[in-house]
């Protein structure tokens, strides 16, 4: 795992704001449905995902593409609950905090620490995605009850990218999922080639073991 750093967080932000703006973007530009981009995109979630458990250290363009990825399933889980099985964005809010609650629950009784400096085995690593995978999730849906179903606007969460992407009559800057997506993808590559470089977010414990860039 990356050393939480300020990148880490800008990154990640970027990456919420990605995960809401390429699924609607695939979703409306791919001709699959939300269904089957939600198929396409967890075949390509789990090909990096193993990938990701294979490497023995942390590699800044892996892991970030699986962030990224997972933010993108995150959202697309979320869409499918709502637009095409109807569950109501209160019902899948509550449904994805409590699966969260229980991942960190299971996953302390049985690790006895939720230290992201201790993931250095298959099952602390499963739950540490586990984990992502229900929070982008929960993201998605919490932001979307709040920005549309109360009223509040897009100042929040994964629904930044909604604020930015959709009409100005619909609240938004009317910027469009695509110049919206590749805004951000571009941010965080650049981010990401430099942390891979100058290797900034590399744990202490790494560096002492002398792992390979």
């Amino acid at each position: 795992m990356p050393e939480v750093t300020v990148y880490f967080w800008i990154i990640k932000v970027l990456c919420t704001t990605v995960g809401e703006t390429a699924a609607d973007l695939l979703n409306e530009k791919a001709g699959l449905g939300l269904t089957g981009v939600s198929v396409l995109m967890s075949a390509l979630l789990a090909g990096v995902l193993v990938v990701q458990f294979r490497t023995c250290a942390y590699r800044a363009g892996v892991y970030w593409l699986a962030v990224a990825l997972i933010s993108i399933v995150g959202t697309l889980i979320s869409d499918n609950l709502t637009d095409n099985m109807g569950v109501p964005l209160d019902t899948s809010t509550a449904v994805f905090a409590i699966a969260l609650a229980v991942v960190f629950v299971v996953w302390y009784r049985r690790e006895r620490t939720l230290s992201i400096h201790s993931i250095d085995t298959t099952g602390r690593e499963s739950f540490y995605w586990l984990a992502v995978r229900f929070t982008f999730a929960l993201g998605t849906a919490a932001g979307d009850l709040v920005s549309e179903r109360m009223d509040l606007g897009y100042w929040l969460g994964a629904s930044v990218g909604d604020y930015l992407s959709q009409s100005a009559g619909d609240g938004g800057l009317g910027l469009g999922t695509v110049v919206t997506s590749t805004l951000f993808l571009a941010v965080i590559l650049g981010l990401v080639v430099y942390l891979a470089v100058t290797r900034k977010d590399v744990t202490e414990a790494e560096r002492e073991a002398g792992l390979p860039a």
